[in-house]
């Protein structure tokens, strides 16, 4: 096993500094997660929060009108889009720019590929959002399995930003013994963008379920509880998705050894045949779902 390039202990100082340096998420993105969080909450009063952000309301009115609603008339008023599309929806367009925003710039991908790698994470959210679906999770809660799978590999880009040679050594020895990256990162750095992903949810405030897909999504059976079957639908989409080689986050490996553990977790009626099924109808939601990327962007 090669022994990590420099002291582990330095390394996480730097990272850990690295991601202090980030921005932090707008007070318009707080108010908005503080709303929908509410239990009270009301598409009136995220109308109040979005209208004094013009660029927000001007995503959230290109979104209702896109190809992917498919509306006949096109929504001019901001309340009747928020209506429309509903809070969670709102809310996670207004999370997934806020994150696009907050991790823009040159220097942010420099190992990796800025397109494939963002092209990478809708295919999750997007897949994550489906198998919820076909596993029976109330249409209510499915917006967060988008929005982990969206976010699920940030701490990918802290590390390819400030290592950007060493990070690409990870991901070419990763393909070449055809092992997974989250392994050579280990055997790099000491440690994997798991962790560096904790560190981004924990200066978001992005809250446990999110911090905890991050942290476990290529271990689901190490969560606990009710997170667990939470994750391994997030890890069952990533699995879909590299097999399906939709964008690339620098994954060569399939990891077909943790899919039997992802499907017994459920006890439902998923195997394998099952889940390659559904890969016509994942792809169509990807195709219609870009257009939210590009309006996040």
């Amino acid at each position: 096993m090669m022994e990590p390039i420099s002291n582990q202990d330095t390394r996480l100082e730097q990272l850990s500094q690295s991601v202090a340096r980030m921005p932090s998420l707008s007070v318009t993105m707080m108010k908005v997660l503080e709303i929908c969080n509410s239990p009270e909450a009301s598409p009136d009063d995220l109308n109040r929060v979005i209208s004094l952000d013009p660029v927000l309301a001007g995503k959230v009115l290109r979104l209702v009108n896109s190809a992917y609603y498919s509306l006949r008339t096109p929504v001019q008023s901001l309340t009747r889009a928020v209506m429309l599309l509903g809070i969670n929806t709102v809310k996670n367009l207004a999370l997934s720019a806020a994150v696009l925003k907050c991790l823009e710039g040159k220097d942010s991908f420099r190992g990796l590929s800025s397109n494939d790698f963002w092209l990478h994470s809708l295919g999750v959210g997007v897949a994550s959002k489906f198998l919820a679906a076909e596993l029976g999770v109330p249409l209510a809660d499915r917006e967060e399995y988008f929005v982990a799978g969206l976010l699920h590999d940030l701490g990918k880009i802290p590390l390819n930003r400030e290592y950007a040679m060493e990070y690409s050594m990870a991901m070419k020895k990763a393909e070449e013994e055809n092992r997974s990256l989250h392994t050579m990162e280990e055997e790099i750095f000491g440690f994997n963008h798991c962790l560096v992903g904790e560190m981004i949810i924990n200066k978001w405030q992005l809250g446990g379920l999110f911090l905890n897909t991050l942290r476990h999504h290529h271990r689901p059976a190490d969560a606990q509880g009710d997170k667990r079957s939470f994750i391994s639908i997030v890890s069952l989409a990533d699995f879909l998705i590299n097999t399906l080689g939709i964008g690339s986050a620098g994954n060569p490996v399939k990891n077909q050894d943790i899919l039997p553990a992802l499907i017994r977790i459920h006890d439902a009626n998923m195997d394998q045949s099952s889940l390659y099924s559904l890969q016509s109808a994942v792809l169509e939601e990807i195709e219609k779902a870009k257009i939210f990327l590009q309006i996040s962007q």
